[in-house]
């Protein structure tokens, strides 16, 4: 029997409106991302966010700017009806490397911004965050293209918030009097797992890529089948305890242990350690972004480069895991980033004992991968200049998987693929080994 229209319209309006929960959780993540962005660089000077330490680095100050360039560019221009851009000038400032948006700074001159002020940023930001709220506020404009590309925004801005982490470090690191950026939080005793196990997995066809619950890059589809042969994988990271015996045994002075590559880039660099470790006295010593720090024998050793863990893995009589191993292990635990808040910003040791589960798959370091980054089969980049953002950087990188201490909490899944050139090693990387079940 048919309802009165008096019931009907008291039932619509128990209904839940699906589409407007959807878009107030989200607005809610959009803007707690936003201001976790200001608390990152709440601890910095003005003449902090604007250094650049490096070619591969960025200033905070840009970091800051860019992310709301992409909301003001992808989001607010094309779905708001009367926006005003902040300044015409910003599109040539803090557009990143988007072809199809126009020139822009080139990436290794962007510490040379000292106009606009970090001050003039932070107006920015808020003359974005301003129109964003009233976006938000029409339910009924917000679609799902619109709903998808604010989730990029939120994400993009996660990914930024780690590498401003990573580049104030940089920067920090190459100081002679090794800032602080953060005190760091006490630690209870740790006891780490010294023994070295081994999972064994099964070999066969296994199913590769994101299912389509929940968000994911682009690059991490379509979902497709691989052929893997038995495997096992290191039921934890490399620690630095071993990266010293690497070290002792001259591991960066035989050329025998290096891909071609990484032995030309090591005569090149001088390297004989990780990234930010200094020999202090005889002791060796980490900087880290609670300032130098003595190094922390049984935590996962950070910032090495993929040649680096490629010759400790050959060191070591084993090898890297190629991405879908490491995919298939972290699918098969259910592993998932599980650091306490507030979080810490050095990578924690694993338990005394694994529980026949690989550890530290998420919130330690990334880890890299013996995969090339390319295309999975089928891949189509997005149409337009977003398109950009993945599809045409799959040449000469290689696969990280997981995540770091970095990373901020609830951006990290099994199917997440990072990628950075070989010789590159300022972000949280370190390495897990895997072998051949023979």
């Amino acid at each position: 029997m048919a309802m009165s229209s008096s019931l009907a319209a008291v039932e619509r309006a128990r209904a839940p409106d699906t589409g407007a929960s959807k878009a107030a959780e989200l607005g809610e993540r959009l803007f707690g991302t936003r201001r976790h962005s200001l608390d990152l660089s709440s601890p910095l000077s003005a003449e902090d966010m604007m250094a650049q330490a490096m070619d591969d680095a960025s200033p905070a100050k840009w970091h800051l700017a860019h992310v709301t360039w992409f909301f003001e560019t992808f989001v607010l221009t094309p779905y708001l009806t009367g926006y005003q851009r902040f300044d015409d000038e910003f599109n040539y400032l803090f557009n990143s490397y988007y072809e199809a948006l126009g020139p822009r700074q080139p990436r290794p001159s962007r510490g040379l911004l000292t106009r606009p002020s970090s001050a003039r940023v932070f107006e920015y930001r808020a003359h974005v965050d301003d129109a964003l709220r009233r976006l938000m506020s029409k339910t009924s404009v917000v679609s799902d293209d619109l709903m998808r590309l604010i989730e990029t925004g939120v994400n993009h801005e996660q990914q930024h918030q780690e590498l401003l982490l990573t580049d104030i470090l940089a920067l920090f690191g190459a100081s002679p009097i090794h800032p602080c950026y953060r005190i760091a939080r006490t630690r209870a005793a740790e006891h780490g797992n010294e023994h070295l196990g081994w999972i064994d997995y099964a070999g066969g066809v296994h199913r590769i890529g994101h299912s389509g619950d929940g968000y994911a890059w682009d690059n991490e589809s379509p979902r497709h089948d691989v052929l893997l042969r038995p495997f096992r994988l290191a039921d934890r990271l490399v620690t630095s305890a071993e990266w010293l015996e690497f070290i002792a045994d001259e591991g960066y002075r035989t050329p025998s242990l290096w891909l071609a590559d990484g032995w030309a880039t090591v005569q090149r660099e001088a390297w004989i350690a990780p990234l930010y470790w200094r020999e202090c006295d005889g002791q060796w010593r980490e900087m880290t972004l609670h300032g130098l720090l003595p190094i922390a024998l049984d935590a996962p050793v950070c910032h090495v480069s993929y040649f680096e863990a490629d010759a400790f893995a050959r060191w070591a009589g084993h090898r890297l895991p190629t991405e879908f191993e490491w995919e298939v292990a972290a699918s098969q635990c259910g592993a998932t980033d599980e650091r306490p808040l507030p979080v810490d910003y050095r990578p924690s040791p694993a338990t005394a004992s694994s529980g026949g589960a690989p550890q530290q798959m998420f919130g330690a370091v990334w880890q890299w991968t013996s995969s090339a980054y390319q295309a999975y089969p089928g891949y189509r980049p997005p149409a337009g200049a977003i398109g950009e953002y993945n599809g045409k950087f799959m040449v000469s990188q290689q696969v990280l998987r997981g995540s770091s201490c970095a990373t901020p909490p609830g951006h990290s899944r099994a199917t997440y693929r990072n990628f950075f050139y070989p010789h590159q090693r300022w972000q949280f990387c370190g390495l897990r080994l895997a072998s051949d079940d023979l």
